[in-house]
């Protein structure tokens, strides 16, 4: 973690610190930190959130890449219809709001497709379908901004379309658009939060269910505040450790 990670966090704890010491609530830290039995219970069932909240945002951001690529090279077609079609997707899928997303595919997809859907795999489906959308702009806009020079060198050289994608065009747009692809997953982790009000009992969802029994909501939310925290700053230090490490292959 960089300098400017631990200074963040140093200063969020100081934050909470001094929120301790000036407030006359009466703090009951020992129900999360893993100080006592109690608390190391608690502290290991929210960590454990933090886990499957991690596996949801991977999982869902491998699909919705995919998708969002072969949505963009819609875009890119000659053919008119399939341009549509890619315009379509987007603008739909890009407006509606995550929240009535995820509603919708939990209480209204079983219905029209006659398939039960886990809370897992109904939070999946809705984020991969919004995400896709921004994934698919991302990629039009890194495909775009390659010189037609590599194009036309590609096909001088007897390339397929695919063969082009694959070894010329898209390993120079990945580098372009790795920035905005690492803010992507850093969206898809604290959107996964939303999927708590379908059950998944990721962080937030634990968070709300500790809170209740423990009657301790601001020492837990703190803690779910940290948690988040971290793993962001960690999802975006490893984001820019891979664009340097990309960097200086190209040199």
């Amino acid at each position: 973690m960089t300098g400017r990670h631990r200074l963040l966090l140093l200063l969020a704890a100081a934050l909470v610190l001094s929120g301790c010491g000036q407030s006359n609530y009466n703090w009951g830290w020992n129900a999360v930190l893993p100080l006592t039995d109690r608390g190391m219970t608690n502290f290991q069932f929210m960590v454990a959130g933090a886990r499957l909240t991690v596996q949801l945002s991977v999982i869902a951001l491998f699909f919705s890449v995919l998708i969002g690529l072969f949505v963009s090279l819609a875009a890119l077609s000659p053919f008119r219809f399939l341009r549509v079609l890619n315009r379509v997707y987007v603008e739909v899928f890009r407006s509606i709001p995550i929240l009535v997303m995820i509603l919708w595919v939990y209480y209204g997809l079983p219905v029209l497709v006659g398939v039960n859907l886990s809370p897992i795999m109904a939070g999946i489906i809705a984020l991969v379908a919004s995400d896709s959308a921004f994934e698919a702009e991302i990629f039009r806009g890194g495909i775009q901004s390659i010189h037609k020079g590599q194009h036309e060198a590609s096909d001088s050289l007897g390339m397929s379309y695919a063969q082009k994608m694959r070894y010329v065009i898209l390993p120079q747009a990945i580098t372009r658009i790795l920035p905005p692809l690492g803010n992507q997953f850093v969206y898809m982790l604290k959107m996964s939060s939303l999927l708590s009000v379908i059950g998944v009992m990721e962080l937030t969802r634990r968070a709300n269910e500790l809170a209740v029994v423990e009657y301790r909501p601001l020492e837990i939310y703190t803690l779910l505040l940290v948690e988040y925290l971290v793993l962001i700053l960690i999802a975006s230090w490893l984001v820019r450790l891979l664009e340097k490490k990309m960097r200086v292959g190209q040199v």
